[in-house]
């Protein structure tokens, strides 16, 4: 009978360490099971889960607008002071709904090119107003002009023409004009072919953006989705250094097993540079832990504090000797226009950019710029990108129009937001793919391997008071 029991206890321990190192090598090949799932499906081939949402994405991506209303136009043309702006908005547009098109894979280089067409349709219900709301804004054919043609006696003659359209250094203009484009009165007096179409955004709509070629990550995961440098490159003859080259991915997915450590570099082509982001926190989107990655202030700093945004400083004046902050001049790839990138309202901006300007107010949590990525899969599942557009203006003797400036303005004229988020059925089969599967196996490794220790242990012990009472 002793015998019995002692075998008994004794195949009680053997089964619960069994069980321990069952699980303790199921967790391994548990976490390799997982980690050749994810490599499968995060390429980008016909297929997979990442190719079909890279082609077309299943969240709705919207594009809000804030314009600032100059409130005191004849102020700032007579006496040069400070403009006075109101923001307007938000005016909300759909943005890439879009599939990708050409897409051409090359088998040897484990590239896929493509286009990104471009269309925007507004929503009424998600705007505080119509397209055809009037707001004073700036001329940007008036302010434009005497960067273009810096020649005196060229400015001579668009003065006269400045005038006799009777226009000036602001207007009134439709929201759906000032975004998306309209006839300019001055251009239309020019008497050599250009173009007389002007907008913030114009063209857009009909347009695409690319060709890019990114790497599809079948013989290198670590690569998968990031930009050809070279293939993807823009036909831009000034892009000599490495901040001013593509680098990075879309920001739409990057490569697999993000770690907080990781720099997150992507490019956008509104701002005409690649950027990057740092971790910033721990999130729950939609019963999904995700990474929540940031635009940090590092990334639009002066050269002095960064050595990275030296391309960025084009002049010396504007920029106070490249110490200004906050602001970069895309003017080289919006055709010589004197157009400026920043956060909105200036936010992380050095003093002097917004002195000028009345009537903002930076504020982190509205202003800043962020990617929600599931650190296993590399996918972004919400994001929010939000930059400002603005003008420098100068003044100029030969300008009627803006003779009177007394100081440099680089004026705001308006805000973006693009946000998407995964969508509830889209994050229901997420978690039902990809979280918790992962759950469930790490679960099933807890147990058994809990369920082993204890079991061994108990038994261990109750084989060991049984001994002792029969020594006894």
């Amino acid at each position: 009978m002793g015998c019995d029991r002692n075998c008994g206890l004794i195949a009680g321990a053997v089964i619960g360490a069994v069980l321990a190192v069952f699980g303790g090598i199921l967790m391994p090949v548990g976490d390799m099971l997982i980690e050749k799932t994810i490599k499968k499906q995060v390429v980008l081939e016909e297929g997979t889960i990442a190719f079909q949402n890279w082609v077309k994405t299943g969240t709705e991506v919207y594009r809000q607008f804030w314009i600032f209303d100059v409130q005191n136009p004849e102020e700032v043309v007579a006496n040069s002071s400070k403009i006075k702006v109101k923001q307007r908005g938000p005016y909300t547009y759909r943005v890439r709904y879009l599939a990708k098109d050409n897409i051409t894979h090359d088998s040897e280089s484990h590239t896929v090119s493509f286009v990104q067409p471009n269309g925007a349709i507004f929503e009424p219900s998600l705007s505080v107003g119509t397209e055809n709301d009037t707001l004073t804004v700036l001329n940007l054919a008036v302010a434009a002009a005497p960067h273009l043609y810096p020649n005196a006696f060229v400015q001579v003659v668009l003065n006269s023409l400045i005038k006799k359209s009777k226009s000036a250094m602001f207007q009134r203009r439709t929201v759906k004009e000032f975004l998306w484009g309209y006839t300019d009165p001055f251009l239309s007096l020019v008497p050599y072919p250009i173009s007389t179409t002007v907008g913030v955004f114009y063209p857009y709509n009909n347009t695409a953006d690319g060709v890019y070629t990114v790497f599809t990550g079948k013989d290198n995961i670590s690569q998968v989705a990031i930009i050809d440098t070279y293939k993807g490159k823009r036909n831009l003859s000034y892009w000599p250094s490495y901040c001013d080259m593509i680098n990075g991915t879309d920001a739409a997915s990057f490569p697999p097993f993000v770690e907080k450590t990781r720099v997150l570099r992507f490019f956008s082509s509104d701002i005409c540079r690649s950027i990057y982001a740092v971790f910033g926190a721990e999130v729950n989107l939609k019963g999904i832990p995700v990474y929540r990655f940031v635009l940090p202030p590092m990334a639009f700093a002066s050269p002095v504090q960064n050595p990275d945004n030296h391309c960025f400083c084009t002049e010396k004046v504007i920029s106070k000797n490249c110490t200004s902050y906050g602001v970069l001049d895309i003017g080289k790839c919006k055709e010589g226009k004197p157009v400026y990138i920043s956060l909105p309202h200036f936010l992380h901006a050095s003093p002097d950019i917004g002195e000028p300007i009345e009537g903002l107010s930076p504020n982190e949590d509205e202003h800043s710029t962020y990617l929600d990525v599931e650190p296993i899969t590399g996918f972004t599942l919400r994001f929010a990108k939000r930059l400002q557009v603005n003008i420098l203006v100068k003044p100029a003797r030969k300008i009627d129009a803006l003779k009177n400036l007394k100081r440099n303005y680089i004026v705001p004229v308006l805000w973006l937001n693009e946000t998407g988020t995964i969508g509830d059925k889209k994050a229901e089969m997420f978690r039902k793919q990809v979280t918790g599967k992962i759950n469930l196996l790490g679960l099933v490794e807890i147990i058994l391997l809990s369920v082993g220790v204890v079991m061994f242990v108990a038994f261990m012990i109750s084989y060991c008071a049984c001994r002792s009472k029969r020594v006894k």
